[in-house]
């Protein structure tokens, strides 16, 4: 028999409250537990769903929906090295002489005038009428600056800021194009006069910063530099096509070795190997300090004399410059062959600041510009000799073209010995001569001045001392020619 408990109504209706309270109460804490399980997935989660379900932005410009969106192309040209020489220049490099190189003779492109270049008296005119009339030059290369002198912002800008305009850089491109046109096939200029014709054209080059490496001019400029470091192999370092009995040989050397000598300069900075350059260079340079004479100056053959050739001269003056920037010799080799130099030009100055040719400052004045040069470029910038010859340019220079006061040949020389003294000097002698001479070019890029030399030799040496002259503005440093 069991025995059961009977419940009283009170007991009874406390117990069933207590199993409907702890069934609301299991309810809810199932409720809590799903959804604490459900935050925890939704931190897990939820960066996932929200990178899924990113909203796209986009942004409207002003430009039609239709209108075609050019993308910049990416260049991928690197600039070339320098060609291979051609066959014409091969032949120099190759010919069986007894010396290492040879020249070949150019077949004659162009009538051949009769010239006499330098008459036995000078260099012709515009190059020495018998007078002395001569200039030309510039300073040697400046390897510190080279790099940035070949940007052609920087070009510009030194152009702006020196007193230049945009037509005259225009100009010296459309000359550029023409030098390039009338190159001989052997690297050459001209059939009159080849080696002083190229050595114009190559400083023409070099004076805006072309080089072997250039794309437009490279190939250009790399026939010009083999041609004339042909010749100089051919004659053991002497730069003419010339008989060493003709006087006039020493114009074509003290101009080839100044552009050589900067082309060197040039190539050593661009790691540009040219074969046989720097022997040639070398060589030539050694034969400008062993011409000179007792007087301190240079004259035709570089002969004994006890006086100086001015016109000769500061080819030769230009050309050590040069040279000296190579580094193929100490800088002290210099030394005794330019204090001389120097003292010759101090010594036949006049009172009045000219310097004329040879030993007469009467005569053919207009020299004046290239020794005020020579004094600069060799740090003497500040002395009295300058300053007189400075004073006299100001005073006496004119420019009208057509005239015998427009002479490119003294011009060249006034126009760097001005922007080398700065200030209103050289404004005033810029503001002279700057948009004559751009207005006188030809629609084809030369410039043809007359004179005795008609022709080809002409138009070519008119071409390329007018162009060194716009290049004035960029090609080197006011002042020193260095720092």
């Amino acid at each position: 028999m069991s025995i059961h408990a009977q419940l009283s109504p009170e007991a009874l209706s406390r117990l069933q409250q207590q199993r409907k309270n702890a069934t609301i109460s299991s309810i809810i804490i199932s409720i809590l537990v799903v959804v604490l399980i459900a935050l925890i997935l939704g931190i897990f989660l939820l960066p996932n769903i929200m990178k899924d379900n990113a909203q796209i932005v986009t942004y409207v410009s002003n430009i039609d929906e239709e209108a075609e969106v050019q993308k910049k192309k990416v260049t991928t040209k690197v600039m070339r090295k320098p060609s291979s020489p051609t066959s014409s220049m091969a032949k120099v490099i190759v010919a069986n002489t007894q010396s290492p190189t040879a020249v070949p003779i150019p077949d004659q492109l162009t009538n051949n005038p009769s010239l006499d270049f330098g008459d036995g008296e000078d260099f012709g005119a515009g190059w020495g009428d018998g007078d002395g009339s001569g200039g030309g030059g510039g300073f040697a290369g400046i390897p510190a600056t080279m790099k940035a002198r070949c940007s052609q912002a920087d070009r510009m800008a030194r152009l702006l800021a020196e007193g230049g305009t945009p037509e005259c850089e225009d100009a010296v491109v459309k000359c550029l194009n023409w030098l390039k046109d009338t190159q001989n096939t052997d690297g050459s200029w001209t059939g009159d006069h080849p080696v002083a014709m190229t050595g114009l054209a190559l400083l023409v080059y070099l004076g805006h910063c072309e080089t072997p490496q250039s794309p437009e001019y490279g190939e250009t400029v790399l026939k010009a530099i083999t041609y004339l470091t042909g010749v100089g192999m051919k004659n053991d370092g002497r730069l003419s096509n010339k008989d060493a009995t003709n006087i006039q040989w020493v114009y074509d050397h003290g101009i080839a070795t100044y552009a050589l000598a900067e082309a060197y300069t040039f190539c050593i900075q661009l790691k540009i190997d040219i074969p046989n350059l720097d022997t040639v260079t070398k060589q030539a340079g050694d034969m400008i300090m062993q011409g000179q004479n007792n007087s301190g100056g240079w004259v035709y053959k570089f002969a004994s004399a006890d006086e100086g050739d001015n016109s000769i001269g500061f080819w030769q003056i230009q050309a050590l410059k040069a040279c000296k920037h190579t580094a193929l010799w100490p800088n002290k080799k210099f030394n005794s062959t330019i204090r001389e130099a120097l003292n010759w030009l101090e010594k036949v100055q006049g009172n009045d600041g000219a310097i004329g040719y040879r030993n007469n400052p009467e005569t053919s004045p207009g020299l004046t510009g290239g020794g005020v040069l020579a004094f600069q470029m060799w740090d003497k910038g500040s002395t009295g000799a300058t300053r007189k010859g400075v004073k006299w340019i100001a005073e006496n220079a004119k420019f009208d073209w057509g005239q015998d006061n427009s002479n490119l040949y003294y011009h060249y020389y006034h126009a760097q010995a001005m922007i080398n003294q700065g200030g209103n000097e050289w404004n005033d002698y810029n503001n002279l001569f700057r948009d004559k001479l751009v207005k006188a070019q030809n629609p084809d890029g030369s410039w043809n001045q007359g004179g005795i030399h008609h022709g080809p030799v002409n138009v070519h040496m008119s071409t390329c001392l007018a162009t060194l002259m716009l290049e004035v503005y960029y090609r080197f440093l006011p002042g020193t020619g260095g720092e």
